[in-house]
């Protein structure tokens, strides 16, 4: 019976949108920001070219499209992301919507690669950080993301950067009291006006 849940929820989930053969569903439609919702800074975000340009003030994007009710618990995300000179940016996941701040809900999956932050690309922020850049400013690379029960893992271009069990009863303290493996949507982070990172082919995979 719980399985035939499972399979019930997503198939629920993918009637919402058009998945490839492989379980894929865009997020992002390269046009606009429709299924999107920015908080205290909405300029940071715009659509060029095809391409969601992060670019200005402390901001977050939340996903609250109908994909999944905006609520993944198990799921694959995958992104193509070039990061500018100096830029800071993250992927929030397990996260929920809140009017300014840094969202205090779920994982940051860091975005940086020549930043003054010693915390790089595909490092789970706080908890299990990488401190070696994956990529290179100005070239594209796909980051994905892979979470099933406790089990996250990351990886760039396909190498694994990190591969983490969340312990049964993790310490947490601080601003990191919240980031456990739970549900929600996901993130993008627009960090300072001196960082421009940009996104696109923004796909999720959810799993059972």
């Amino acid at each position: 019976m719980k399985l035939l849940l499972l399979a019930v929820a997503l198939a629920a989930a993918l009637t919402t949108s058009a998945a490839d053969k492989d379980g894929w569903i865009s997020l992002f439609d390269g046009k606009s920001l429709a299924g999107w919702k920015a908080n205290e800074n909405p300029d940071t975000f715009k659509v060029e070219n095809g391409e969601l340009v992060v670019k200005g003030p402390r901001a977050h994007l939340f996903y609250v499209g109908d994909v999944g009710g905006g609520k993944f618990k198990n799921f694959e995300l995958k992104l193509d992301i070039s990061t500018r000179p100096k830029a800071n940016s993250g992927v929030y996941f397990h996260t929920e919507f809140q009017k300014d701040g840094w969202p205090a809900k779920g994982y940051e999956v860091q975005v940086n690669n020549t930043h003054g932050d010693p915390k790089k690309t595909a490092g789970l922020y706080g908890i299990k950080d990488n401190l070696e850049a994956p990529a290179k400013d100005g070239e594209w690379f796909t980051m994905h993301i892979k979470v099933v029960g406790k089990h996250i893992t990351t990886s760039v271009n396909g190498k694994v950067i990190v591969d983490y069990t969340e312990e049964e009863k993790p310490e947490r303290k601080g601003q990191f009291v919240q980031r456990l493996v739970s549900s929600g949507t996901f993130a993008l982070q627009g960090h300072d006006p001196g960082s421009e990172v940009h996104y696109r082919n923004i796909f999720v995979k959810p799993l059972p």
